[in-house]
């Protein structure tokens, strides 16, 4: 079974073990829980049954010594031995706060007594047909506390395991990115080679005056784009140097790009508002990957080869933040799979790899501090992405601006 993709059917198994082992230790405290409270009840109603026995024999100095003896034996269970009228004559491992008047005493006494009526019902113990005595109880300590131990226990047991839990996955994100750092870096370094010797031709071709200026206009702008793709990658693992840039601006440069290299049946618009406020402190190169990774994910999710995408920007309703809409007339997603696009492996490409959306969620999250997320999407309808950037208030904008 490949872990990954199970992941939720085996959370759903972690669970099930989980709730079992609780399920069971709380089962087994229960049952030592009752068969103390048995024992408990069992040792008071030797003690009423030793007072009853005392006013009924005439050997009461010997059962007197009895009765105090088993009272003297009961060093954990609260009692009070009280009259018809409910006034205490005898209590047992009550303790008071120093320095009590008697009237004080007898106030916790009477308040004692009205907890354990209200916990065990008084057991009745006849002195003779007129005078009857009653032995209010209450639970020991230690059955208290015995009672609350299984949830203590499983409370440090679940926040151990969610301990080790969050420091597994940060050290497996770690690992990841570790990893995913040290390929691009590695992709950047590969890239390097030939692109020095297509920069040298390139310089070369421009002497020859028998080829077309527009052609190599073209492939200039093709191997300084190039140049930014390596830079992106050598830039993957560090933060960039955010810089206030104008994003109308930074974002029509990037579609001027992307119109001459897609199909021309598809047009992309850009719309913006209160353009005097569209600044933000962006890494370019970065940025600039993330709304072209998202418009070639809305070329490719247009079916037809026929179609539009829109680019709106604007201030959200708060005016603290740049709002980036970016929407396509493509195939949508389905309600299913919007909580997972940006998900590394997430890709609905046959040669995908799924790295694209969660390589933008974290440039924009972590290295931008904005948010990116699907603000709706409709099946054969479209989708739309919302970003949110942080914007550049006019102290930080520059002054050539």
């Amino acid at each position: 079974m490949n872990l990954y993709q199970n992941r939720f059917h085996l959370k759903i198994i972690l669970i099930i073990i989980a709730f079992f082992i609780a399920s069971v230790s709380l089962f087994y405290t229960n049952f030592l829980v009752e068969k103390l409270a048995e024992r408990e009840q069992e040792q008071i109603d030797l003690v009423a049954k030793a007072q009853e026995l005392a006013s009924q024999t005439e050997d009461s100095l010997s059962l007197n010594f009895l009765v105090n003896h088993i009272l003297e034996g009961n060093i954990s269970i609260p009692m009070i031995v009280a009259d018809e009228n409910e006034n205490p004559t005898i209590w047992k491992n009550i303790s008071f706060a120093p320095h009590l008047s008697e009237k004080e005493k007898e106030a916790q006494l009477r308040a004692h007594l009205s907890r354990m009526k209200a916990a065990h019902a008084p057991i009745e113990v006849s002195i003779s047909e007129d005078w009857k005595l009653f032995v209010f109880y209450e639970n020991s300590i230690l059955l208290t506390q015995l009672k609350y131990f299984p949830y203590v226990q499983l409370s440090i047991i679940a926040a151990f395991f969610l301990f080790m839990y969050l420091t597994l996955m940060y050290l497996r994100k770690a690992e990841q990115d570790k990893l995913w750092v040290g390929l691009a870096k590695e992709t950047a370094h590969q890239l390097g080679t030939p692109l020095s010797s297509l920069i040298a031709w390139l310089e070369y071709l421009k002497v020859d005056e028998q080829i077309e200026g527009s052609i190599l206009e073209e492939m200039e702008k093709d191997v300084k784009r190039l140049e930014i793709v390596t830079q992106r990658f050598s830039n993957i693992g560090s933060l960039p140097d955010a810089k206030v840039e104008y994003l109308p601006e930074v974002i029509e440069n990037i579609i001027d790009y992307l119109r001459k290299r897609i199909s021309s049946k598809i047009k992309i618009y850009i719309h913006s508002t209160k353009t005097e406020s569209l600044y933000a402190p962006i890494g370019r190169s970065l940025f600039e990957w993330v709304i072209e990774n998202l418009c070639k994910n809305a070329v490719d999710a247009i079916k037809s080869g026929k179609g539009e995408i829109h680019i709106y920007l604007d201030l959200n309703k708060n005016e603290n933040f740049i709002q980036i809409d970016i929407s396509d007339t493509g195939k949508g997603i389905p309600k299913a799979n919007l909580q997972t696009v940006f998900r590394a492996g997430y890709t609905t490409k046959k040669r995908g790899w799924g790295l694209g959306l969660a390589l933008a969620k974290r440039i924009i999250e972590e290295y931008h501090h904005g948010k990116i997320f699907v603000q709706k999407s409709e099946i054969n309808v479209g989708t739309t992405f919302r970003i949110l950037l942080p914007k550049a208030y006019p102290a930080a904008i520059p002054p050539s601006e």
